[in-house]
């Protein structure tokens, strides 16, 4: 049919569509019954599965062993407390702190990084808060270990012509923790270098998955988006190349920093995600910068820790969309999707979950 403007547009068959989908489900099933009415068939793809990804039992940390030299005496850790830092200084992988709000967890950070610099596993660490968190954050670290000696950003040390000196003192000072801000955090960039990499992956990511989406008549609107996002990640490749800058601005990689603790981490949780599906709740390919930023500072310190160096903590590390658990994923355990061949979100979905139809109400509550 033609818009207002005389353009055409296209508009679904509701009917059509819900017959299609019917389909569709038929044949799942059909293919479902198929697949495991052979026996060896049957026995071969459940041996495969239980192999990949269903034969590791989570560790369970203990952490009533830890000594915790230098805490103030008088206050005592809750015993969820003392396992979350257990996990988070024995863990060979990256930390998520995902308890409750009002659970400790500003103090689970603070020990993590205290025992991690006195047993040698890091030199120094960065706890990056929102904003407003940066005094509460600073006051509760020294109330839990006195003596620390702690550096903290504020607005005034954060202007431009203050950045360079405060960023100075990070790399040169011997800080048990330095506190900032999530907005001053992504202001200290990574190298130009590590910067290309990463959106070179994205790019070159995006044109395989173009060309697969083209081969298996992927659709146009999927196309069509994810030539929107390459262009997008094209210009800020273009932007990088052509910035021939020769600053003396420190960069991420320059501060020394080798623990990086991300306070309320729910709120990176827009990171692009590329999906040929399409009508899928809570699925979107949107990516905010500071999302971007902090992949890639994470992605910087996997290399660099063996994939231990970063400690989430939020108490909605879900909230209400499964793509988030796959987000959590990417910035916790990237190497090990990659391994697993599970690099991009269909790959994931294809194995954890199940698309379904099901009917929503109108937010009028009238219809459907």
């Amino acid at each position: 049919m033609r818009g207002p403007d005389g353009k055409d547009i296209e508009v679904p068959d509701e009917e059509e569509t819900m017959l299609a989908r019917q389909k569709q489900e038929e044949i799942k099933a059909v293919f479902r019954n198929w697949v495991f009415k052979d026996p060896e068939r049957r026995e071969a793809l459940v041996a495969t599965f239980n192999e990949k990804f269903n034969a590791i039992r989570p560790r369970e940390f203990n952490g009533e062993h830890i000594t915790f030299v230098g805490m103030n005496a008088t206050i005592t850790l809750d015993e969820h407390q003392v396992n979350a830092v257990a996990r988070g200084i024995y863990s060979n992988n990256n930390t998520l702190v995902g308890h409750e709000p009002g659970a400790g967890k500003s103090y689970v950070m603070a020990a993590i990084a205290m025992e991690a610099k006195r047993i040698g596993q890091c030199s120094k660490s960065i706890i990056a808060v929102p904003k407003h968190l940066t005094g509460q954050m600073a006051s509760e670290f020294l109330t839990l270990y006195p003596n620390a000696n702690i550096l903290v950003a504020t607005d005034r040390t954060f202007k431009p012509k203050n950045r360079k000196k405060f960023c100075a003192k990070i790399a040169t000072g011997n800080y048990d923790a330095i506190i900032m801000g999530h907005t001053q955090f992504e202001m200290i960039q990574l190298s130009k270098e590590n910067q290309l990499k990463y959106y070179e992956e994205q790019f070159n990511m995006l044109v395989d998955a173009i060309a697969e989406a083209k081969e298996t008549d992927g659709g146009y609107f999927t196309v069509k988006q994810m030539e929107k996002v390459k262009s997008k990640v094209k210009d800020k490749l273009d932007n990088l190349y052509k910035d021939n800058r020769k600053d003396d601005v420190i960069t991420f990689e320059e501060l020394g920093c080798d623990k990086l603790f991300i306070d309320e981490a729910d709120l990176f949780k827009n990171l692009h995600l590329y999906t040929k599906m399409r009508n899928v709740a809570g699925i979107s390919q949107t990516e905010a910068q500071k999302s971007a930023d902090l992949f890639m500072k994470c992605r910087y310190l996997d290399a660099e820790t063996g994939s231990k160096g970063v400690v989430f903590s939020t108490g909605t590390p879900i909230s209400n969309a499964l793509t988030e658990m796959y987000t959590m994923q990417r910035y916790m355990q990237y190497e090990k999707l990659e391994e697993l061949g599970l690099g991009n979100f269909d790959q994931w979905a294809s194995i954890f979950t199940e698309p379904t139809t099901e009917l929503e109400l109108a937010p009028e509550g009238l219809d459907y």
